[in-house]
């Protein structure tokens, strides 16, 4: 039996719960949970950090034995370590409520979509990076990083657009929520046992990374700065990569990227064509400005942003080399049509789509009108993500990647 248990211990039970552990003859938890129930009379065992010991202790024991875990013992808990060690059938759980769950009830927020993780298990760089691009967050602090330290290396790299609740000895008689800035939050203290939660504030774009090892391509999408609530337009590094790679760039290329967003894909056609010129065709005023702020933070002197709706504004520009078309919906059979006859003959057109209606409807215009049969990609990509200890994929949306070269 693995039964949960919260900060006001055996007076939270459920009157089942009380009776299993005194019908118990081991009884198997933290100190501090051991210490909740001092009535009890049989035999105690302290759990440690080695779970491995734990499972085998368990699995030789012939005496009715209740596992004591804090909270829900199946949230990221040793319940699920001990199923998956020794097989569900050998326990019944009894779940008390989660401390992460009780902190998301006392501030009114769900945290389904919410990134949950563990101050004491994961790396603090990664935690970082993973709230960068939160929506809702939900961390276990811990002795080594208290709220203060969080909120400090948090504000060190500029991401400050949440609000934040610190949740203390939730349960208990002495239970406080305070509601605060990160800023605030610095100069605080809290008691030890603590659970953080932060919702970001409505409309601010992400902070982007301040990485200093970027790549002449496929860079990482958290170091583009971002708009809100736009952000997920941003062609992905691994969807960028498979088409700038397909276009056949040059030292001296000259390419348009139309629908340019945030300007990824343009930024690093630059850095590929250093002797040439990439056009970021936006129409877009937010997305125009964040396509300017950064193309500065890359150094690319070669991008020229463009302000303006196709396909006036690229009546002006030199005929391309290379031709982006994303982030352009149902119109995108419209723009290639019309930027097709701009492209210099032996270059390259390549167009990304979220929609397989678009892909049909662009893959006929091609064929029908044209007389030309494009390469076709599907990408899918599940990127690993880190929830509390457990590793999942995290499935992204799929993209079309339609080809075309101009005859010469």
């Amino acid at each position: 039996m693995i039964i949960g248990v919260g900060d006001d211990g055996a007076e939270g039970l459920t009157k089942h719960a009380g009776d299993c552990i005194q019908a118990a003859s081991v009884l198997v938890g933290s100190p501090g949970l051991l210490a909740k129930f001092p009535d009890f009379a049989g035999r105690r065992e302290i759990i440690g950090a080695d779970l491995d010991r734990l499972a085998n202790s368990l699995d030789h024991s012939d005496s009715p034995t209740v596992v004591l875990a804090s909270g829900d013992p199946l949230f990221y808990g040793t319940a699920r370590f001990l199923c998956d060690r020794l097989g569900k059938d050998r326990f019944d759980v009894l779940p008390h409520v989660s401390s992460m769950q009780l902190a998301f009830a006392r501030v009114k927020e769900s945290w389904d979509e919410a990134y949950l993780t563990n101050l004491a298990s994961q790396p603090l760089d990664r935690v970082i990076d993973r709230i960068r691009s939160a929506e809702k967050v939900g961390v276990f602090t811990s002795e080594d990083v208290p709220p203060s330290r969080l909120a400090e290396e948090l504000l060190s790299k500029g991401i400050s657009y949440f609000t934040v609740y610190v949740c203390e000895n939730l349960g208990s008689p002495d239970e406080r929520v305070t509601r605060s800035t990160l800023a605030d939050i610095i100069n605080q203290r809290f008691a030890p046992l603590n659970v953080m939660v932060m919702v970001r504030q409505s409309g601010v774009p992400d902070k982007q990374s301040e990485s200093d090892n970027r790549r002449l391509f496929g860079n990482p999408d958290e170091l583009f700065r971002q708009s809100k609530p736009k952000r997920g337009l941003l062609t992905p590094c691994e969807v960028r990569s498979i088409a700038l790679g397909e276009m056949n760039l040059r030292s001296t290329s000259i390419v348009w990227d139309i629908g340019a967003g945030s300007g990824s894909v343009a930024i690093e056609a630059a850095q590929i064509a250093r002797n040439g010129r990439a056009y970021a065709i936006e129409m877009d005023a937010e997305d125009y400005n964040l396509l300017v702020e950064n193309a500065l933070q890359f150094g690319v002197t070669n991008l020229v942003p463009v302000l303006g709706e196709a396909p006036k504004a690229w009546e002006s520009l030199p005929d391309p080399e290379a031709i982006f078309v994303g982030g352009t919906g149902r119109a995108v059979t419209e723009l290639v049509s019309n930027a097709w006859p701009r492209l210099q003959p032996g270059g390259c057109l390549i167009a990304n789509m979220m929609s397989m209606d678009y892909v049909v409807a662009l893959q006929q215009l091609f064929v029908a009108k044209i007389g030309i049969e494009p390469i076709l990609w599907m990408v899918q990509i599940s990127r690993g993500n880190y929830q509390m200890d457990k590793l999942r994929l995290e499935s992204c949306n799929p993209s079309f990647l339609l080809k075309a070269v101009k005859p010469t």
